[in-house]
């Protein structure tokens, strides 16, 4: 079980989490549900990671990060976000 940093951020109806360690995202209709999907995906990856040899990993980059938090309408005026840290 490692430590993670998640942002999360409401987008059409659905709740993302994205990954800064590592650029993963779970996607679901809570914030909990986004987090649980990003857990499991974490999971996933990272038992991949162990076995495999060329396997990328990398922190997310500023752009990465502005692109995540501006790709939907820039219209919107009602944006919502919210930073964790997830133990998975």
């Amino acid at each position: 079980m490692g430590f993670y940093t998640v942002v999360l951020r409401q987008s059409a109806g659905y709740w993302v989490a994205l990954c800064l360690e590592n650029g993963i995202v779970g996607q679901g209709n809570t914030q909990e549900n986004a987090v649980d999907k990003l857990k499991d995906a974490i999971d996933s990856f990272q038992a991949i990671y162990e076995t495999e040899t060329n396997i990328y990993t990398a922190p997310i980059s500023i752009e990465e990060l502005h692109e995540f938090l501006t790709v939907e309408d820039r219209e919107t005026t009602s944006e919502i976000y919210e930073l964790r840290k997830v133990y998975a």
